[in-house]
C-alpha cells in the first residue's frame, strides 16, 4: 500500500493519544520508583522549586505505595541531592534557566514527610535528572530480580521522564503513572505523557496500576515469592 502523509499522521496521533504497550505488569517482577518527592518540590511554599501539583497528588501516591507494599512490590525512593561536592553533576546544569535563583537547601535533601517514606526502603541520592545516572539503581533492581519499573513522583517531564527513558534503554519494561506524576506547569503534563505513551512506557493511572498488579497477583494465587527467586 502507499503510505500517505494523512495515514502516517493519523497513526502517530492515535499512538500519542491512546497507545498502550502490550507487556503484563506482575508484582513479583516490578518495583515502584518514587522520584524526588522531596521537601523543595513538595513541601508547600518552602522553596522556589515547589510543584503544587505534586503536593496535591500525594494522597493518591501514598495509596499506590501502600498497595505495592501489600503485594511485596519493592518501593525505591530517590532524591535530587548535592553529592560529591557537585563534581558528579552534568556541567551544563548550572547554566540552565531554572537555576536562576540564589535559594539553596539548608542540608541534605529529604523526602517530604507526608509522602510516606519508610527507613527500611531504599533511598537513592542522585546527582541529575535520571535516576540511573551515576547511581546504583540498576544494580539494586537486578539484585531484586525486577525487570519492570513503575515510575511516579516529580517532575513528570524532567526527572520522571528522563528516568523512564533511561529504564527503557536498559531493557526494563516501564510503567508510568499518569496521575501519580506531576510537573510545575500542568499544561506540560499531557505532552510528556503522549511521548512516553507512544515510544517508552505503558502509561496508566494509579487505579489502573493497582488493578493490574492485583489481577496478576490473583492469577498466581496470591503466592508471595522471595524477590529475585
Amino acid at each position: 500500500m502507499a503510505y500517505t502523509e494523512e495515514w502516517v499522521t493519523r497513526r502517530a496521533r492515535a499512538a500519542y493519544a491512546r497507545g498502550h504497550a502490550s507487556f503484563p505488569v506482575h508484582p513479583d517482577r516490578s518495583a515502584l520508583l518514587v522520584i524526588d518527592m522531596q521537601d523543595e518540590f513538595v513541601r508547600p511554599g518552602w522553596s522556589p522549586y515547589w510543584v503544587p501539583a505534586a503536593t496535591r497528588m500525594v494522597p493518591r501516591l501514598r495509596r499506590l505505595v501502600e498497595h505495592c507494599r501489600a503485594l511485596d512490590v519493592p518501593v525505591i525512593w530517590t532524591v535530587f541531592d548535592d553529592t560529591h561536592l557537585g563534581l558528579d553533576r552534568p556541567h551544563a546544569l548550572r547554566h540552565m534557566p531554572h537555576a536562576d535563583t540564589e535559594w539553596r537547601r539548608p542540608g541534605p535533601a529529604e523526602v517530604w514527610g507526608e509522602s510516606g517514606f519508610r527507613s527500611d526502603e531504599v533511598l537513592i541520592r542522585k546527582p541529575s535528572y535520571g535516576a540511573f545516572y551515576d547511581t546504583p539503581l540498576d544494580t539494586v533492581l537486578r539484585n531484586l530480580g525486577r525487570d519492570t519499573v513503575v515510575i511516579t513522583g516529580t517532575l513528570t517531564n524532567y526527572c520522571c521522564g528522563t528516568t523512564a527513558r533511561q529504564a527503557y534503554e536498559r531493557g526494563y519494561h516501564v510503567v508510568f503513572g499518569s496521575d501519580t506524576t506531576a510537573t510545575d506547569d500542568e499544561s506540560r503534563q499531557e505532552p510528556e505523557l503522549a511521548v512516553l505513551r507512544k515510544g517508552f512506557a505503558l502509561v496508566l493511572s494509579a487505579d489502573e496500576i493497582a488493578a493490574r498488579l492485583s489481577e496478576a497477583d490473583a492469577g498466581r494465587g496470591g503466592d508471595r515469592r522471595t524477590p529475585g527467586t
